[in-house]
């Protein structure tokens, strides 16, 4: 099991810019941020292969968001742009440890981060 431990979130109005932090305690495979808003399911942005820095992006933050990580540091990073107030959720870092399929499957992770809130206003 991975610890995983968010930071970042707030309150920002439209067009603005958050960072998300996510510290992980140890070696993972996948890591990913997820998004989950109020009466919606859990829904993947994007992931990343940690041993080549392979991304992924949903269409809904493609060109928006960024994700990268600082192996040195065991931290992943969620650089969200010109945010919009449809971005407002709760957004969960996440993680799995055994090789395999790199997706933004929710199913496939098992290590999960406790989230940040970030609210967008209009």
């Amino acid at each position: 099991q991975v610890q995983l431990v968010e930071s970042g979130g707030g309150s920002v109005q439209a067009g603005g810019s958050l960072r998300l932090s996510c510290v992980a305690s140890g070696y993972t495979y996948c890591m990913g941020w997820f998004r989950q808003a109020p009466g919606k399911e859990r829904e993947g942005v994007a992931r990343i292969l940690t041993r080549s820095g392979n991304t992924y992006y949903s269409d809904s933050v493609k060109g928006r968001f960024t994700i990268s990580q600082d192996n040195a540091k065991n931290t992943l990073y969620l650089q969200m742009n010109s945010l919009k107030p449809e971005d407002t959720a709760m957004y969960y870092c996440a993680a799995f440890t055994s090789a395999g399929y790199c997706s933004l499957r929710r199913s496939a992770y098992n290590n999960w981060g406790q989230g940040t809130q970030v609210t967008v206003s209009s």
